[in-house]
Parts: structure tokens; C-alpha cells; sequence
């Protein structure tokens, strides 16, 4: 899916939550995936100056769950360490964005490059 605007990041909230509804997730479980997912897709929006989505589900054969890609082209992340500290914001806002997805996630992945853009990529098992 395509981020370009904020009518985009409520398509991707809608996008996600049907993803957790279908595999049943708890109600709780859904709330985290699609806070989580709508933070990425913000920050894919507003610092990555737009970008795409993946939304897979995922089956080990003993559990289920749901991995989102973010990705953008934006300038990157210059010091990972410091944005994935609570606190730490470049937008005037709580820094509580990529540290708190974190935290409402099981798996957590981002690789960034300076000039080239960022990759996030998120799993959150039923």
C-alpha cells in the first residue's frame, strides 16, 4: 500500500485492523497492532516524505501473526541509538513514537540509511 497522505495512513489502519480482526486477535492485540501501524505509517508520511506498506500474515506453523514493512526513501536516521530512546523527538512531539511501537509489538526491525531512506519492519503474534 501506498503512504502519500493522510487519507493514506487511515487506509492502512483500516488495512491492518481487518488483518488482526481476521486472525483473531484479542481485541487488546488489535489496539497494539494498529497504534503501532499507524505511528510507521505516520513517520513514513511525515519524515520519510512518503513510502509503502507490506502486510503480510505470517505462520510458523505453531503460531500466526501479522508483519508490516514500512518503507521510505527519505533522508534516513542518522543515529538509530538516539531515536529509539524514549524522550528523543526531531518533531517537537513526546518521542514516544518508534521506542513505544517497539513495546507494543513482538518483533521489532529497522535499518536506515542516511540519504537513502528507512525500513521498518514489525511482528506482532496471536
Amino acid at each position: 500500500m501506498s503512504i502519500q497522505s493522510s487519507a493514506d495512513v487511515v487506509l492502512v489502519r483500516q488495512a491492518v485492523r481487518q488483518c488482526a480482526v481476521d486472525l483473531k486477535f484479542s481485541l487488546v492485540d488489535q489496539t497494539k497492532l494498529v497504534t503501532a501501524a499507524s505511528e510507521l505509517a505516520r513517520n513514513t508520511l511525515d519524515y520519510g516524505g512518503g513510502g509503502t506498506v507490506t502486510i503480510e500474515t505470517v505462520d510458523t506453523g505453531d503460531r500466526r501473526g501479522v508483519r508490516l514493512t514500512f518503507a521510505d526513501q527519505g533522508p534516513g536516521i542518522p543515529n538509530l541509538e538516539l531515536a529509539l530512546k524514549d524522550g528523543y523527538t526531531t518533531g517537537g512531539g513526546l518521542g514516544m513514537g518508534l521506542s513505544g511501537t517497539k513495546r507494543l509489538v513482538n518483533e521489532f526491525d529497522i535499518v536506515s540509511k542516511v540519504g537513502e531512506g528507512t525500513v521498518v519492519t514489525i511482528i506482532k503474534w496471536k
